[in-house]
Formats: structure tokens, C-alpha cells, sequence
């Protein structure tokens, strides 16, 4: 029989994974609504971890429906990666003025190396140090999604990562206002604080509008000058890794292509009067790609496995997301942020 002949293996279809992908990002909505404290993406994650821990569901999470949730967790979180950039215009944060954004560079910097230390003295298995430090300094899941892009797992670590990003983000959105309140902080201070610490864009948007709108407004921009440090975090990480293994193995490149098409939004967004209407549905399109990515990162947390080996990850993440919320409010006590 010729090898023409020979049927080829049936390829993977990714549409029963997206389908219930879509169908969580739907749910998570209208917990949202009910709820609106709590960020959809937020929902979105927490769905695809319920989602995992029904046993009878597992086969068809490892089976049918992997292709589907492992094309929206890489695939769909780089495209909204991407549409993040549009979100962020360098005039914006260069109204911050420069003694602020150096200051936010200091806590991101601080809070990424402490972070790494500690997953690395924790003895965290494979990138994990590497992503919790991405995730907790930067942009929460999406900035694991893009660091796990140029790590030699491509991703197999970033399950208790996203969790743990997903569990900090969440409760500061409880805790930030109750101790901005006891220690007397204005709302521009308070603004300032929760777009240095809290780790996702929703999570900044949920915390902050508790202070009012001007709060916010100081949160989101002082919070995307974070997220535009994900290219250049990213491209240092690809180099350093890039020159550790010299010739050997598959050496990722220095920017992934989705991180140079973030940094290219944000010149856009910088340098072209774009329409509302077009903002407005790149951050709809946004918010939806990487909810769906969410719902599928959400699916690989097996939360037995993780109560057995995620002590250690635990600590790593308590500790980074004190040591990021006493800095950046040391910062704004002491420095006019904002």
C-alpha cells in the first residue's frame, strides 16, 4: 500500500473547547452583572477552575475539549494581548510626569526580583518563579500568557500562576479600600496606590471606582504605564534566555511576534486619532479573547494537585503581593504620585 493511501490521523477540532469556552464567558457575564464588583475576566477564571474540578467532566476537558481550551489560552490571549496596546496612549502616561514613572518602574522592578528570589528559594518547579514574577509585577495573566511564550515549557506552568494572580487581585479588591480608608489616603492617592499594586487591568478598575472617578482615572493610567513594560520585560527575558542556552535547543525569539504587535497598538494609539467607536470594540474584543483564555488556563487547575504541591507557590505569591502593596503605598506617603 502506497503511503498515499494510508488515512491520516483525524485532526484535533478546537470548535467543543470553544464552544464551552464561550459558553463560561457568557456565564461569567451575567455574574458580573449580578455582581459587579468582581471582574468578568475574574469570573472567567474561576468558572474554567470550577469547570476542572468536576470529575465526571475530566475526560472530555482532557479529550474533546483540550484543543478548543489550549488554542484560547495561547492563541486568543495573544491576540488580546495585542488589542491591550490600544488601550494605552504614551501622552497619557507621560502626564504622569517622570517622578512617577520612574517611581512605578522602581516597584514593578522591585516587586519582579523579589518575587523571582522567593520562587526560586521556594524551590517552585520549572518557570513557575518566572511567571509569578511577570504576573504579579506586570499585568496578571496576560503578562504570564506572554512570558510563558518565550520559556522553554511554553506554558505548561502557568496554571498556579494565573490561580494565584486570580486569588490576590480579587481580595484586593476587599482589601486596598478598607486600608486606603484607615490610613486616611486621598482619592488621587488611593488611585495612584491600586494602579501601582493590583495585578489585572479589572481588578485596577473594580478597586479603584470604590474611590470615585478621579481615582480611577490616576489607577488605569498609572496601571498601564505597568503594562508597558511587558515588551521590554519580555524581550530581556527572551535574551537572557536566548544566551543561556546558546545553540542548544529552540531558542525563542528576542520579541514574540504578538508582544511587537502590543508595542505596535500602543504606538497607534499614541500617534493616530482612532475613532471611539473602534476603541470601543477593540476593548470588547479584547475583554473577550482573554476571558476566553482565562476559562482555559481556569481548566488545567486541578485543585487537589495544587493543595498538594501548591503550599510553596502560595507563600511565594502572599509574600510578592504584600511586598508590592507596602511599597507602592510607601510611595505614594511619601512621593506626590500622580
Amino acid at each position: 500500500m502506497s503511503p498515499a493511501t494510508v488515512d491520516a490521523p483525524p485532526r484535533a477540532r478546537p470548535v467543543p473547547g470553544l464552544v464551552v469556552a464561550g459558553a463560561a464567558y457568557a456565564v461569567a457575564w451575567c455574574l458580573h452583572l449580578v455582581l459587579p464588583a468582581v471582574p468578568v475576566l475574574t469570573w472567567c477564571v474561576l468558572l474554567g477552575i470550577a469547570v476542572a474540578q468536576v470529575r465526571p467532566l475530566r475526560p472530555l476537558l482532557d479529550g474533546s475539549w483540550k484543543p478548543g481550551l489550549t488554542l484560547a489560552a495561547k492563541r486568543l490571549l495573544r491576540i488580546g494581548v495585542v488589542l491591550l496596546g490600544l488601550q494605552l496612549s504614551l501622552v497619557d502616561v507621560a502626564g504622569l510626569g517622570w517622578v512617577t514613572i520612574l517611581v512605578v518602574i522602581a516597584i514593578l522592578a522591585t516587586t519582579f526580583g523579589v518575587t523571582y528570589l522567593l520562587g526560586r528559594w521556594a524551590r517552585l518547579p520549572g518557570d513557575q518563579p518566572l511567571l509569578l514574577a511577570a504576573g504579579f509585577s506586570i499585568c496578571g495573566a496576560s503578562a504570564i500568557g506572554a512570558m510563558s511564550a518565550v520559556t522553554r515549557d511554553r506554558g505548561k506552568d502557568a496554571a498556579t500562576p494565573v490561580a494565584l494572580v486570580t486569588l490576590f487581585g480579587t481580595l484586593a479588591i476587599a482589601v486596598l479600600p478598607l486600608v486606603g480608608g484607615w490610613v486616611g489616603l486621598t482619592d488621587l492617592e488611593f488611585g495612584a496606590w491600586v494602579g501601582a499594586s493590583v495585578h489585572d487591568v479589572g481588578q485596577v478598575v473594580a478597586t479603584a471606582q470604590t474611590a470615585g472617578a478621579a481615582a480611577l482615572a490616576i489607577a488605569v493610567v498609572v496601571k498601564l504605564t505597568r503594562v508597558l513594560m511587558l515588551a521590554p520585560i519580555v524581550a530581556l527575558t527572551s535574551s537572557v534566555i536566548r544566551r543561556r542556552d546558546g545553540g542548544t535547543g529552540v531558542r525563542p525569539p528576542i520579541l514574540p511576534l504578538f508582544v511587537a504587535g502590543f508595542a505596535v497598538a500602543v504606538l497607534v494609539r499614541t500617534l493616530i486619532p482612532v475613532p471611539e467607536a473602534v476603541l470601543a470594540t477593540a476593548g470588547t474584543a479584547q475583554s473577550v479573547l482573554l476571558g476566553l483564555a482565562l476559562v482555559g488556563l481556569g481548566s488545567g487547575i486541578r485543585l487537589e494537585r495544587l493543595v498538594r504541591t501548591g503550599a510553596r507557590a502560595f507563600f511565594v505569591g502572599l509574600t510578592s503581593w504584600i511586598v508590592i502593596a507596602s511599597v507602592s503605598l510607601g510611595a505614594v506617603l511619601v512621593l506626590p504620585l500622580g
